[in-house]
């Protein structure tokens, strides 16, 4: 319902004209993104994999959006930096948001979902949706590959999600300072595909309940790549005896984490940094002699078998003795590889885990994975997948469409800027759709190249029911 009352934007002279501003430009959009994210959503069928996967419990007489131009509409808004539910409100009649869901533009008999429809949609979520959408998200991993990989690495790592109010299962954890949920992510290491997560709560969480959700990854990954080498990377919070087990028990995986300090592991690392300190002090003082800086550190690597009480077996710890200005740094990393040399299994294949933090602020702080501030856990759940869907999205545009341009290796939210934040006026035929974008376009050479890549590519085969 437009505003009875026209608002009036009031701005200081130029050149001794009068500046004013109104809200009535008609049929303008100020995102082209939904555009795009139609494209890469038609060849990698997101939407309609995840939308199959929800049951929709609803009437068929009085339905107006399909569950699919549901799904479609709040990842698309979130990929576009509308993480609000109440945002729908106002984009409900975006011609381009429209045309994005395949519905007629200027036409307000196709106006999309209301905030009121996308809250319902959220609190119908049961157990079992989102059960199947956590696999949804698996198969959509897999189905990203053309061929089985030789080898994935499955980065896991929990996220503080903090909440503020009355949210079910909102805990108080002590490393965090205050009470939140903590959501468990999935990616893959070499490539950064997300592939699945699951929103937990607050309290740090036990061997054996990581063990429970990785052996259902495991048990889908393998159904279709029976033969492929998956390494489980991870920090402390993973280097438990249900995981160990559980990797033992598959001849093609491996894990690698990390490993908090102990009086045994203690003890094996004391020789090796006494030596380092001695080390330590005479590169200092040669450092001052030639009038240079003193090192920040001094380090050596070394490996040793080692097996705590719960361990099914001892398992090689690689030890990164490390020597400071201030104090030692001892690290412990226990793996169930034999070949890299300690040096290598550390700095190039277990630091490398640290990429997945960077995947999880994409996730957070572009795509507002953290927005869980509905009252029901279920409904919240559903919020995060709504984001993940999101980062699927963006990465498959700039790992597939993107690579060899400017935002190849572009954060969500510089692809949003760049990219997706373009004023469109759509003009709407008898037989056509007309589509003006600003004469001085900056990206102008960017958009031909994406829109052409996006129109030429032939959509897959539809799902199967």
């Amino acid at each position: 319902m437009q505003e009875s009352i026209p608002v009036q934007l009031r701005f200081p002279p130029v050149a001794g004209l009068t500046v004013r501003g109104d809200f009535d430009g008609g049929a303008l959009s100020s995102d082209f993104g939904p555009l795009i994210l139609r494209g890469v959503d038609r060849q990698i069928g997101l939407t309609e994999r995840l939308a199959a996967a929800f049951d929709d419990q609803r009437h068929p007489s009085y339905l107006t959006h399909p569950l699919r131009d549901l799904f479609a509409q709040r990842i698309y808004q979130i990929a576009c930096a509308y993480e609000d539910g109440n945002d729908a409100n106002a984009l409900r009649g975006d011609p381009v948001f429209k045309l994005g869901l395949d519905r007629q533009p200027l036409d307000r008999a196709t106006d999309l979902a209301s905030a009121p429809t996308i809250s319902r949609l959220e609190n119908a979520a049961t157990t079992k949706d989102l059960y199947r959408i956590a696999a949804a998200y698996i198969d959509q991993f897999i189905a990203s590959y053309a061929t089985p990989p030789r080898i994935i690495v499955l980065d896991l790592d929990h996220a503080q999600d903090a909440t503020h109010g009355q949210q079910e299962f909102s805990f108080y954890n002590h490393h965090y300072g205050g009470h939140c949920y903590l959501p468990l992510f999935l990616f893959e290491g070499l490539s950064g595909n997300f592939i699945t997560a699951a929103l937990r709560p607050g309290q740090r969480p036990t061997g054996a309940e990581n063990a429970m959700i990785v052996r259902r990854i495991l048990k889908r990954l393998r159904a279709a790549w029976p033969e492929t080498h998956i390494v489980l990377r991870g920090d402390g919070h993973f280097a438990n005896p249900e995981l160990m087990r559980l990797v033992l028990d598959d001849p093609h995986a491996d894990f690698i984490f990390g490993l908090s300090s102990n009086p045994v592991l203690a003890r094996f690392a004391q020789p090796f940094l006494e030596v380092n300190r001695r080390t330590h002090a005479v590169r200092c003082e040669n450092a001052r002699r030639l009038g240079q800086p003193e090192p920040a550190h001094t380090r050596t690597y070394h490996e040793f078998d080692y097996a705590a009480g719960t361990w099914p077996q001892p398992f090689r710890v690689v030890l990164k003795a490390e020597v400071m200005r201030c104090d030692d740094n001892p690290r412990f990393v226990v793996t169930s590889l034999c070949l890299p040399t300690p040096e290598n299994l550390y700095d190039d294949l277990y630091c490398a885990r640290g990429q997945d933090e960077n995947y999880i602020k994409k996730m957070k702080n572009d795509l507002a994975s953290d927005r869980t501030s509905g009252h029901r856990f279920l409904a919240n759940h559903l919020r995060l997948f709504f984001s993940c869907g999101a980062y699927v999205l963006h990465q498959a545009l700039r790992t597939e469409v993107l690579v060899h341009t400017e935002l190849a290796q572009a954060q969500p939210a510089t692809v949003i800027i760049k990219l997706f934040k373009i004023a469109v006026r759509v003009v709407q035929y008898k037989d056509r759709i007309r589509l003006q974008l600003p004469s001085h376009c900056p990206v102008k050479g960017l958009i031909q190249r994406v829109t052409e890549i996006l129109f030429l590519a032939r959509p897959p085969e539809p799902l199967l029911a």
